[in-house]
């Protein structure tokens, strides 16, 4: 990775000088040299036409590599719980959705290992096929069982089932109300089904009735929201939601990516939390957090799920989640159940982090979600402080437009039950250190 290049020692003299006046002429200094906004800076040379010219003509990740603030794709080298080797470096990383520490828990591993020696490293196959092993349907089982709910499909992604389920639930005549931060899945769901998609403002509930009460005469209606937001870890107000539903004549499906595992009894999510799991027809979640693994399922009445598993082409036409990691998350399930400790010191860690960002100045919600994001604003200079970041030992996540508005940069930091105190106040030191120096936060 190459070095950055150094601002903070011309404004060493400058220690006293307002933390705003010190941010703006670091951020002026950084867009002479890497002006996000325009996505490049470098014209095309001209030879390249037709359909792929626009890939010749992109320069921001060869310009943002260059001045060494490029902050993708970095090679974990070592992992061991929260903390990672990059580069040679070793970091803390609150770059992760591992919340609970399940994805190198001994016994999960134990039982990967075994799946692997009995099953082999994959299914060949979709499930629809020959690639449902008993496996598939002992997760399924145990996953209705937890969520006291009919049936579930595993799928072998949480993109998967998002799309896969939107998009043959939602029909030519159907419509569909969406949280404007949705994830991607729940959008590209929604655009390649043949039915109407409305987005309402995020977590407006007026915004949602009006478009409710504009299309009341539409018979197929459904509301879709994340149960917990993955930028900026909002939780959705369900119980408005199910009431507007209730009023309207509209189903809801919710997808607690980041709500299973977190929130609720034994972690069942927010839909636990809110006592409305009756209320709400289709349950997404993923294994991809806190069960440490890879894929996702879909939780609803048996009806709903068999129709999903005969017309869901993202299901129908994919390979099969492999054996180790279903027996993975089989494990992790029970750990999660039983070991209800981990979600404890998750919520423990939570509230210390925030406290900590909170007496720093920084803006961060105050529930028990462990997504964490730094706002920062210029895109720049967040890809400037992310790096400055992993120097001093912390990896972190950065997310600048389109995933966030223009102007909206985040380091997007998440915890885990890993993390110890050591951890997080190294995490706290180097954020007031940073933050001051670059006048994001007063000294």
């Amino acid at each position: 990775m190459t070095k950055p290049f150094t601002l903070l020692t011309e404004f060493e003299s400058d220690d006293n000088e307002p933390s705003h006046l010190k941010k703006s002429k670091i951020t002026s200094l950084l867009k002479k040299k890497f002006d996000f906004e325009s996505s490049h800076l470098r014209p095309s040379n001209g030879k390249e036409k037709g359909i792929l010219a626009k890939c010749f003509g992109y320069f921001a990740p060869e310009q943002a590599k260059e001045l060494g603030i490029y902050p993708y794709f970095r090679e974990i080298q070592e992992i061991d719980g929260c903390h990672v080797v990059i580069d040679g470096k070793q970091a803390v990383s609150v770059s992760t959705n591992n919340y609970l520490g399940l994805a190198q828990e001994p016994g999960v591993v134990s039982a990967a290992k075994e799946a692997v020696e009995k099953f082999g490293i994959g299914c060949t196959g979709s499930r629809f096929l020959n690639g449902t092993f008993n496996l598939h349907k002992t997760l399924e089982r145990e996953i209705s069982s937890f969520l006291h709910r009919e049936d579930s499909i595993v799928m072998s992604t949480g993109f998967q089932a998002n799309q896969g389920t939107i998009a043959c639930i939602l029909g030519r005549k159907d419509i569909a109300f969406s949280d404007r931060e949705n994830h991607a899945s729940i959008y590209e769901g929604c655009s390649v089904s043949p039915g109407k998609t409305v987005r309402y403002q995020h977590n407006d509930m007026d915004h949602l009735e009006y478009y409710l009460k504009k299309y009341s005469d539409v018979e197929g209606k459904i509301i879709i929201t994340d149960s917990v937001f993955s930028m900026s870890g909002d939780i959705a107000n369900l119980p408005a939601i199910v009431k507007l539903a209730k009023d309207y004549g509209a189903s809801v499906m919710v997808d607690e990516a980041h709500g299973l595992g977190v929130m609720g009894e034994s972690g069942r999510g927010v839909a636990n939390y809110y006592n409305l799991e009756d209320e709400i027809d289709i349950y997404m979640g993923t294994f991809s957090k806190s069960l440490g693994s890879i894929g996702g399922f879909i939780s609803a009445k048996s009806k709903i799920t068999e129709f999903i598993r005969h017309k869901a082409s993202a299901f129908i036409f994919t390979a099969a989640l492999p054996p180790a990691s279903v027996a993975g998350v089989i494990a992790g399930l029970d750990i999660m159940i039983n070991e209800p400790e981990r979600i404890e010191k998750l919520r423990d860690n939570t509230a210390y982090i925030k406290r900590g960002f909170f007496d720093m100045g920084f803006q961060v919600n105050n529930n028990s979600i462990p997504i964490v994001p730094i706002k920062i604003g210029e895109e720049a200079l967040t890809l400037y402080l992310n790096r400055l970041l992993f120097d001093d030992g912390v990896f972190a996540g950065v997310a600048v437009s389109p995933v966030v508005p223009p102007l909206n940069a985040m380091i997007r930091t998440s915890y885990t039950s890993s993390h110890d105190q050591k951890d997080l106040d190294k995490v706290l030191g180097s954020f007031r250190k940073l933050g001051t120096q670059l006048g994001v936060i007063p000294k």
